[in-house]
């Protein structure tokens, strides 16, 4: 048995960076991951047609762009390079017009203001609030809970933008968000859709704060892409833990985590055991760890009782196109959008968020559209478009909302129903579409599992951000940490606080918390193998 400080399982994002977070401490660390190449929901390929590199899972990174951890990890030494389309966001509306945000605020605020007077000037406002305080609310959501230093901060802050004010506007469901803060829909509408990035509906509280921050993210970050494919980014911090002396295996799948006497004491995977000294981290979905790589009676009771509550957040069905040609928009935006939000309105999109948690398939879905060409040139050649669109589905469909073709099974024809649903969707707002379709692909539910186990029923998340399972709700009451109630293993994927999204915050709270147990219990001389 081969014996190391730490082993961690799983070489998504949240797992990399933990492992550079314990390396970086002068840990010997053994990362674990069970498909040929790193990266988790990170990934890119040519696999949908030959010159044409397609993100597999994820695309744009604002919270990777804003994230203390990772930007500390100063990727740009491991070969990292970002990549930002004219615009950051674009929603087409049906009467022609686009709903548009670029880095530049105030030509953003400009084209809101020519729309409806005084929405400019409530956009930059808002800017200038974010400005004051949006730097420690980043800290404060990323840190392990309770955030003592960034809360601090945060609340010494809060009189200069408003004080509870401020509060109630990023409790505000978004819905009502957008109705009081600005009197046109173009700033509604931008927002909206950020809000719909995550599974909260947007009549519900907390839908505004994802709304404000991954909208604000935009302002200041932009939605920036590893140039080259989203692979580069998992191969950037996969380069950094490498040159510190981290060791790592892939195609090596974790069947379960060893635990003597109440304490994780390694994994096994491979046929192998694999010993942690130290401390195990699982960059796995809560649903796998809790049952599956640690069997029910090995748990501790607060976790068989939390994890009957669990719930995941919705399902996903992905489809990749390459185009002869950029989309044919009907009208052309006056800045190029890398990220495309589709819904006729605010509420349209309310009605598909809150269909999906219902059970049912939407007849016209809300959708995600990436533009990676015009994000990132390097992505297909000249002249052409690597394109992609991702929509939301029930776990547990129990009606379909449109001509009733789809039955929730996600098996080779739904996946296909759906695609042609989406495509439809897509060409209402960019006639002759297919006629510039070389290549398509879909990813349903099933087919993200089989790529990334830890994406179960092709829940993007690791759980629903809705706040009934977020903070010290996540992934169940009583939680919040990445302790797990058996000494020395910690959960350090998207099912931990904070959350979805590749930030790394999940990886690093529990390499700092596994750092700090150990400080507390350092190892005595045990023998180093």
């Amino acid at each position: 048995m081969r014996s190391y400080d730490a082993v961690v399982v799983g070489a998504g994002p949240n797992g990399l960076v933990a492992a550079n977070r314990l390396v970086d401490a002068g840990w010997s660390v053994l990362l674990l991951e069970a498909n040929p190449k790193v990266g988790g929901a990170v990934a890119s390929a040519e696999d949908v047609h030959p010159g044409f590199v397609h993100d597999t899972f994820s695309s744009f990174y604002p919270l990777a762009a804003g994230s203390p951890t990772i930007q500390a990890m100063r990727l740009e030494e491991h070969g990292l390079r970002w990549s930002h389309a004219p615009a950051v966001l674009g929603h087409p509306l049906t009467d022609g017009r686009w709903a548009l945000q670029v880095r530049d605020r105030d030509r953003t605020a400009q084209w809101m203001e020519d729309d409806t007077p005084g929405d400019g000037e409530a956009w930059l406002a808002l800017c200038e609030r974010w400005d004051t305080v949006g730097d420690d609310v980043i800290e404060a959501l990323l840190t392990p809970l309770p955030p003592l230093k960034a809360g601090l901060k945060t609340f010494a802050k809060l009189p200069r933008v408003g004080g509870l004010d401020f509060v109630k506007l990023l409790l505000t469901p978004m819905a009502a968000l957008g109705r009081e803060r600005f009197s046109g829909d173009l700033p509604a509408t931008l927002m909206s859709g950020n809000a719909g990035h995550a599974d909260i509906p947007l009549d519900a509280a907390g839908s505004a704060l994802m709304a404000v921050i991954l909208t604000m993210l935009g302002q200041t970050v932009g939605y920036p892409v590893p140039t080259g494919g989203a692979g580069m980014l998992a191969e950037a911090m996969a380069s950094r833990f490498q040159s510190r002396g981290g060791e790592i295996r892939c195609e090596h799948r974790v069947d379960g985590v060893e635990v003597r006497g109440g304490r994780a004491t390694g994994v096994r995977a491979a046929g192998q055991v694999f010993g942690a000294r130290r401390a195990v981290l699982a960059d796995v979905n809560a649903t796998i760890l809790f049952g599956d790589l640690v069997p029910e009676e090995q748990l501790p009771e607060r976790v068989r009782r939390g994890m009957q509550h669990f719930q995941l957040d919705p399902g996903t069905v992905k489809v990749d196109w390459a185009l002869s040609g950029p989309v044919p928009w009907s009208t052309t935006p006056e800045a190029a959008p890398g990220t495309v939000h589709v819904a006729d309105s605010v509420e349209q999109m309310s009605e598909a968020l809150s269909q999906v948690w219902a059970g049912t398939v939407p007849a016209d879905p809300f959708m995600l559209v990436g533009q990676m060409t015009t994000t990132d040139p390097t992505r297909s050649p000249a002249g052409t478009e690597a394109l992609w669109a991702y929509t939301h589905v029930p776990q547990e469909t129990r009606r379909d909302g449109g001509d009733g073709g789809i039955r929730g099974v996600w098996d080779h024809d739904d996946c296909e129903r759906m695609a042609d649903r989406m495509q439809a969707r897509l060409e209402r707002l960019a006639p002759g579409l297919a006629s510039r379709i070389v290549a398509r692909r879909v990813l349903g539910p099933r087919e993200l599992e089989e790529r990334n186990a830890s994406l179960v029923g092709g829940s993007l998340n690791g759980g629903t951000a809705q706040l009934h399972q977020q903070l010290v709700f996540r992934p169940f009451a009583g939680g919040g940490r990445a302790e797990t109630g058996i000494a020395g293993l910690y959960l350090a994927s998207s099912s931990a606080h904070p959350g979805g999204g590749v930030h790394g915050a999940p990886g690093s709270n529990a390499a700092r918390a596994a750092v700090a147990h150990a400080r507390l219990h350092p190892l005595r001389g045990r023998r180093r193998s």
